[in-house]
């Protein structure tokens, strides 16, 4: 077992690549707490779970000082939560703007400065956040979530640098098109969803979406000492997405 009494926070964790995390983060022996603002249906034996918007900075205070609580150490945090609007610059409203944000960069920054002290206490540990391969790529009808998912790759590389010296890795995954309700959502935005659908697909070089099940396994790399002498990183994990 990679996670053996490892303890790990993993946010949005109610569905999609958060939920499935979650488990094989379980089935590796850690002790998980999931967080998300929907309530979570399911989750493995014996986790902890907490419901609140991620961009609240006293749920994030209120929440690891509970985990510290219930088992006394951290070692894991993975910030999937997140959210957009699908639209064009000139389509997205300034509160929409500042939700995506708030959920995505805000939401990373407050989890990552939460978790950060008692991580550093209990010796060290991984930091795991949730960015996207559309940053490096582009992409249309996106503007404030690619923004907000290149702020968290961002941040990820600096806080990578400014904390090595205390044992802590922070890496950020890419995924690309993952089939969660996640992805469903935003095809039910399009004009044509079928379309949408069919275009994403074939924008990925492998001609097929990813699975929870394949960000998971990256997720577990990362979290675990497999990934040891890596910091500061974006793992892709895109189907090819960004090699054309």
């Amino acid at each position: 077992m990679r996670l053996k009494d490892k303890v790990a926070i993993v946010t949005g964790a109610a569905s999609g690549i958060g939920a499935e995390v979650a488990r094989v983060f379980a089935s590796e022996g850690a002790k998980v707490a999931l967080v998300d603002r929907d309530p979570i249906a399911a989750s493995p034996a014996g986790a902890l779970m907490f419901q609140g918007d991620v961009s609240d900075s006293a749920f994030a205070t209120k929440t690891v000082a509970e985990v510290m609580k219930a088992w006394g150490r951290l070692d894991v945090v993975l910030t999937a939560a997140g959210m957009s609007v699908g639209k064009k610059l000139l389509e997205t409203t300034e509160e929409e703007w500042d939700r995506v944000f708030a959920v995505n960069a805000k939401g990373t920054f407050l989890w990552l400065k939460a978790t950060l002290p008692p991580m550093i206490a209990s010796g060290g540990g991984s930091m795991i956040t949730v960015a996207s391969q559309i940053p490096l790529s582009g992409g249309r009808n996106t503007a404030s979530y690619a923004s907000s998912k290149g702020a968290v790759i961002a941040l990820t590389k600096s806080v990578a640098l400014d904390y090595a010296e205390d044992k802590i890795r922070v890496n950020a995954l890419a995924p690309g098109a993952i089939d969660t309700p996640f992805l469903h959502r935003s095809f039910k935005r399009a004009a044509d969803s079928a379309a949408a659908r069919q275009a994403s697909i074939d924008r990925h070089p492998m001609k097929r979406f990813g699975t929870v099940e394949e960000v998971a396994k990256a997720a577990l790399f990362l979290a675990s000492d497999d990934s040891s002498f890596t910091t500061g990183s974006v793992l892709m994990v895109e189907g090819g997405w960004n090699a054309g």
